[in-house]
């Protein structure tokens, strides 16, 4: 195995003077600097979604495509780079991911087309995923103190947390202000600034051992998820190659892992898998992500398009969320100390589950304490179960595979987050279009446009006015609401089948592994 060392002759036990003292804490900084760019970009689209299917009309497909390539993009790459980052150099994938980051920002801001932007979002995530195995890999690198690291993880949860969340309240500011491109050339100035910080305090790791990189390998990875993907929304849109996508897709991550196994010097360490508590680490991850990111998406829908709030009103009333995910992934080191790792991620599990529960009574009237009491459930009960699959995963693995374990633990987040859309979205559109009866004045063509989407309703509900479109809108409205109860259902029976899972396989304490021989 790849044993890695900072440049430097770095030992273990951190020596190298830049890990020492106040210098792993700048480290840290700009670690969770460049994971909350990433995080932020991954649902800043959310509350942009209304402007932005106005400025370029993408049909339903293509708006599912533009939000989660990025997603899906980012969780098969996590793997390559994360083992590139292990042999050939953690800094310089970071500094080659800042300047690939920032290119596909600038022609996303000015994508004319849907196309165009779904291009983008795709460099986006080639970028993205240079940089984000570095943020656990280094972390495991220079903490190497059991309590620090929980600290250090705490911090980078709560970073996460707070990008994720705060993106939509970006997205809102900028959409109101500027316009829907803003959300992407914002990218730009704050890559000025943290490229020459990288190349000063960020620490070098090279591999002591070379071991060779297996190509067909990442390529079967990122066309397996992307075809499966592909299936999943054409399947949804009525498409009959939606199916046969979809198990051409299959068979391909098939492949893939029937490949990893036989390689002596695997893209995927399948053995990190033999770990019962890292396997089941790496599912809560994905699954809590999936339910989150997907159902995010369609309540600042819901918001906008259902309540009628502007832009900025509906991101606002997700701070709630942003300040208990925060709160929860800070808070979350403490209850790993009190209760142990069962206690804390079983119960982050189960306030998550719950508070999805109260929509699923809601109509087209607005309950804000409610969903404001909602969003807080949720934000402090997903942080706290991430942050302890987090601690689950990188303390199963050994050192020499703690870039391996970090892309697993990355590649989970994101595939989650672009399945969630994929999936979730797809399910809203399979309801809510039946859903959505004729309604008497309004043409066969246009009620098939009104059924892509509720953004195209809307935009169809407008252009007619009167009463005509007003009854349009309403029947959209609820239509959609129909399509969001079972997107919370179907998250529900996932949370609670993970809250069984993890209560039942993981143990209350564990130890770090570490390498021998």
């Amino acid at each position: 195995m790849t044993t890695m060392g900072i440049v430097g002759g770095a030992t273990r036990g951190g020596s190298d003077p830049q890990t020492r003292g106040a210098g792993r804490w700048s480290v840290l900084m700009l670690l969770c600097f460049s994971l909350l760019l990433i995080a932020v970009d991954a649902t800043v689209l959310h509350i942009a979604v209304p402007a932005l299917t106005a400025a370029l009309e993408p049909s339903s497909v293509e708006l599912l495509w533009i939000i989660d390539t990025y997603s899906l993009v980012v969780a098969p790459l996590l793997l390559t780079f994360g083992t590139l980052g292990d042999r050939y150099g953690r800094k310089r994938l970071v500094l080659a991911g800042y300047l690939v980051f920032g290119a596909a920002s600038a022609a996303a801001a000015f994508a004319p087309t849907p196309l165009a932007l779904i291009t983008a979002r795709a460099l986006l995530g080639v970028g993205g995923a240079m940089i984000m195995p570095a943020t656990l890999s280094i972390i495991r690198q220079v903490f190497t103190d059991r309590r620090e690291r929980a600290i250090a993880l705490g911090v980078w949860s709560a970073v996460a947390a707070a990008g994720a969340a705060v993106g939509p309240l970006i997205g809102g500011l900028l959409v109101e202000h500027f316009w829907w491109g803003a959300v992407f050339l914002i990218n730009v100035p704050i890559l000025l600034v943290l490229l020459p910080t990288a190349v000063k305090i960020l620490p070098e790791s090279r591999p002591r051992i070379s071991q060779p990189w297996d190509a067909p390998s990442a390529l079967l990875s990122v066309l397996g998820i992307l075809t499966l993907a592909f299936g999943l929304k054409e399947a949804g849109s009525g498409h009959p190659g939606g199916v046969v996508a979809f198990l051409c897709g299959a068979g391909l991550l098939v492949w893939f892992v029937r490949r990893q196994r036989r390689l002596p010097f695997p893209l995927l360490d399948l053995g990190l898998f033999g770990q019962r508590a890292f396997s089941v680490g790496v599912a809560a991850v994905m699954l809590t992500v999936f339910a989150l990111v997907g159902l995010e998406l369609m309540l600042a829908q819901y918001m906008q398009l259902v309540l009628g709030d502007s832009p900025l009103a509906a991101a606002v009333r997700m701070l709630p969320l942003m300040i208990a995910s925060v709160a929860g992934g800070l808070a979350g080191a403490r209850l790993l100390g009190w209760v142990g790792l069962r206690a804390t991620m079983s119960g982050g599990l189960a306030l998550t589950t719950l508070s999805l529960l109260p929509p699923l009574g809601w109509g087209t009237e607005p309950h804000p304490l409610v969903l404001a009491l909602c969003f807080v459930g949720i934000g402090f009960g997903i942080q706290v179960t991430l942050l302890a699959a987090s601690d689950t995963i990188m303390s199963s693995a050994p050192e020499s595979r703690a870039g391996c374990a970090a892309a697993i633990e990355e590649t989970a987040y994101e595939l989650g987050a672009g399945l969630g859309v994929a999936v979730l979205g797809t399910v809203t559109t399979v309801v809510y279009a039946p859903s959505l009866s004729s309604v008497p004045g309004v043409s066969p063509d246009l009620m098939d446009v009104a059924r892509q989407s509720l953004a195209a309703a809307a935009h169809a509900a407008q252009e007619l006015g009167g009463a005509t479109g007003t009854a349009l809108l309403g029947a959209a409205r609820v239509a959609f609401v129909s399509g969001l109860h079972s997107t919370i259902i179907v998250s529900v029976l996932l949370l609670s089948a993970t809250t069984m899972a993890v209560a039942l396989l993981i143990p209350r304490r564990l130890a770090d592994r570490n390498d021998t021989g």
